[in-house]
């Protein structure tokens, strides 16, 4: 008799941190925003270095990294 209230009070303890998990769980999932989708990279036809394409300054078909960069293929035309 004295193992299975044991197993008893194991058995609720075990439900109960469950149950607590699973909502710890449920609210991560809430409140979590949903990855961001992945952007195109290009690279810097100067210095070679890739960047996300929304920073990129796009120049005659070319993307540049930075306005320097950007200017300095512009005086090699």
């Amino acid at each position: 008799m004295k193992y299975l209230i044991w197993v008893a009070i194991a058995a609720i303890v075990w439900w109960v941190w469950s149950k607590r998990k699973a909502a710890e769980r449920r609210q991560q999932t809430e409140t979590t925003p949903p990855p961001r989708a992945a952007e195109r990279m290009v690279r810097c036809a100067t210095c070679g270095v890739h960047l996300p394409e929304s920073d990129a300054l796009q120049h005659a078909g070319q993307h540049y990294c930075s306005p320097a960069h950007r200017d300095q293929a512009g005086s090699h035309d």
